[in-house]
């Protein structure tokens, strides 16, 4: 038999000693020392049941009122677990323990893992918080921004800038400019078997997009608390695609107000800040006014990230979307723009969009530049299997 730390029956055990909490009942018989005991004592502040054991020991979760506790305790699990678990962990924290009050201190901003999640927290309680913590705050957003712009722009661009060259088809293409796939399968007829090879008759092929605007992109965003991951990701893409010169963008966002933020679209922060999530929502208020900005229809992208829940007249909303449609416009419906996939959302809705020919369905923030460009080109658009 080798040690506790090697054996797998006693890893098992010390894993599930973990897990369950070291009640009574756990069954496990397993005591904990050194950090797994300190681990535990992070895990129990979080995660206890509030009841007590048969032990004696007091059993019930809390992290304490005050931000050095709360400190201290985010520095522990920050020692203890990955940077995944510790998001995930903070998550937790905020939602089962009323940890979002604290968030307002500059100590608990310079303690946390900064993620998505805490940015759509911090940016919720943006009007609620004092000046001295402000700047943390946009310390603490900027990072994040940073981060997910250096993982999603150039990726974006160079997608998107394939997709505006392909959307200039052309008669008589150049060489360089062949679209082969397409040429081939026009041809495929005149294929020579003693040359095994195709001879083809006609060219298919593409302009190159110059630097002139091609594309006019709307991104509607909800801004009702649920869609908070959403807001952080079409924002930092509203910055990105801003930054395209054959590309121009307009974001708006909306709850029963509309506010359009395209001017601030230079710097993602200033976007973020500019919302104000929480509040009810007029899907339909915010399409006309997306409606009364397009000048080309035909050259415009229409992209509604919502869970679809309509306050305002839903009749009227279906109106526009066939309206918009009917004029040119390639009009995309997002449930959501995150990680976590499609949230609870109104399905009389979805179904009804779907009728009019824009599908409703969530996307991740790694396919969404595939779904810009197959909306550029007027191709069908790669819905996720499981939405």
């Amino acid at each position: 038999m080798g040690s506790a730390v090697t054996d797998p029956a006693q890893e098992r055990l010390r894993r599930w000693r973990l897990v369950l909490g070291g009640d009574a009942a756990d069954g496990t018989g397993c005591a904990l020392s050194g950090q797994d005991a300190a681990m535990d004592g992070a895990l129990a502040a979080l995660y206890g049941k509030g009841d007590k054991a048969q032990s004696g020991k007091d059993r019930s979760a809390g992290l304490g009122a005050s931000v050095p506790s709360v400190a201290r305790w985010l520095g522990d699990i920050r020692t203890y677990f990955p940077s995944s678990v510790v998001q995930v962990m903070q998550r937790d924290a905020i939602d089962r323990l009323g940890l979002s009050t604290l968030l307002l201190e500059p100590e608990m901003l310079e303690a946390v893992e900064a993620d998505v999640h805490l940015v759509g927290t911090l940016l919720s309680l943006n009007k609620a918080m004092p000046e001295t913590t402000k700047e943390t705050a946009r310390a603490v957003v900027r990072k994040v921004v940073e981060d997910l712009e250096k993982r999603l722009a150039s990726r974006t661009r160079a997608t998107l800038t394939g997709a505006l060259d392909r959307s200039a088809r052309v008669s008589r293409p150049r060489r360089h400019d062949i679209d082969w796939n397409r040429t081939i399968a026009a041809n495929l007829k005149h294929y020579v078997p003693e040359h095994r090879t195709v001879v083809p008759e006609r060219l298919i092929g593409y302009g190159r997009a110059s630097q002139s605007v091609k594309k006019d992109i709307v991104l509607c965003i909800d801004q009702s608390g649920s869609m908070a991951a959403s807001v952080v990701y079409a924002s930092v893409f509203g910055a990105v695609l801003a930054s395209m010169r054959s590309i121009s963008t307009r974001l708006v966002v909306f709850d029963t107000a509309v506010v359009d933020l395209t001017d601030q679209l230079d710097d993602p922060v200033d976007v973020l800040f500019g919302t104000q999530l929480g509040g009810g929502t007029d899907i339909n208020r915010a399409l006309a006014y997306c409606q009364s900005q397009i000048s080309r229809p035909a050259e415009t992208v229409v992209v509604l990230i919502s869970d679809l829940y309509e306050g305002g007249i839903r009749d009227e909303m279906l109106k526009r979307v066939a309206a918009m449609k009917a004029s040119g416009v390639q009009f995309v419906t997002l449930l959501a723009l995150s990680d976590e996939g499609a949230p609870a959302y109104d399905r009389e809705h979805a179904a009804a969009l779907a009728a009019l020919g824009a599908p409703a369905f969530a996307c991740t923030p790694d396919l969404f530049p595939e779904v810009m460009a197959a909306a550029i080109e007027k191709r069908p658009l790669p819905i996720p299997d499981a939405a």
